[in-house]
């Protein structure tokens, strides 16, 4: 692990973002050009203390998952996410593996959209990236791994997963799943990354083997759907799904269906602002 190069590099980043790059305001008593290192700590979930030791060259060695969040904190291109994995003493992950990430033009659109909830996600349902509306919205499902990591894997074999949504949009959310999955299987057809998601997903859920037996196909473009949210209670979006030429990568934006849902949204931004980040993470588990 090379510290001060490691630090170096984070510090000179740190400062090469400007705040409205990733969403953030610039006030007029702002000071500094480039993010705090709150902000970076914010971004990435993870504690100020911890950033500040890594700038400083004092900190143990990161591991991978926070090399991960890291790098979508500082948007950083995939060639200085290899040299940050390198300066922390890591092998960097393949662009298609667990730290995949999200395209920069994607990023900048999610920093954009400000306070309407979008994410960036993998032709599979990895979430690479989310914008801290959709954290408060749907809780943070970047921190995930192996499997977990994958929607559709997370909502045919955990619970929990589904209690996002009402039970009477289970099925149709299942369907969705598994036809969306059943039209990259066909896209990427013989990709070991697809079929050994397929199979491990046909071995853990009773469900999702009837479903995928049934052959459906259907590209989840539009949608919408209520969110159960734990604080402020049903909040119905409509779903937009805008994808890249080569449909590896996907952009979903969610904008409130109705007035109450807007109301609500305003309220879980309220409710965010005295308390985020604090809370993000006790959010819903899954947003099949």
């Amino acid at each position: 692990m090379q510290r001060d190069q490691l630090a170096d590099f984070l510090r000179r980043r740190r400062g090469a973002i400007r705040p409205a790059e990733v969403g953030i305001a610039h006030g007029p008593r702002r000071r500094t050009t480039g993010l705090r290192r709150e902000e970076v700590a914010m971004l990435a979930g993870m504690s100020v203390d911890y950033v500040v030791r890594l700038e400083q060259g004092r900190s143990s060695q990161p591991s991978t998952q926070l090399l991960g969040a890291l790098a979508r904190a500082l948007r950083l291109s995939e060639d200085e996410r290899d040299h940050l994995f390198h300066l922390a003493g890591h092998q960097p992950p393949p662009a298609d593996g667990v730290a995949q990430l999200a395209r920069a033009g994607l990023l900048r659109m999610l920093d954009l959209l400000g306070d309407t909830p979008a994410m960036v996600l993998s032709d599979l349902g990895e979430v690479l990236a989310q914008n801290r509306a959709a954290l408060l919205l749907a809780g943070d499902h970047t921190a995930f791994s192996g499997d977990r990591r994958y929607v559709a894997y997370r909502y045919f074999t955990e619970p929990d997963a589904r209690a996002v949504h009402p039970p009477e949009e289970a099925e149709r959310h299942a369907r969705q799943l598994a036809a969306d999955l059943r039209a990259t299987a066909g896209r990427r057809s013989g990709d070991a990354e697809v079929t050994g998601l397929v199979e491990r997903l046909r071995a853990a859920s009773a469900e999702f083997r009837r479903l995928w037996a049934e052959h459906e196909v259907a590209v989840r473009r539009a949608d919408r759907k209520t969110f159960v949210h734990l604080r402020v209670g049903p909040v119905l979006m409509d779903c937009e799904t805008l994808v890249t030429p080569d449909h590896r990568q996907q952009l979903l934006v969610l904008t409130p269906a109705d007035a109450d849902a807007r109301e609500r949204l305003e309220l879980l931004r309220v409710l965010g602002v005295e308390e985020f980040p604090a809370d993000v993470t006790r959010g819903p588990t899954s947003i099949g």
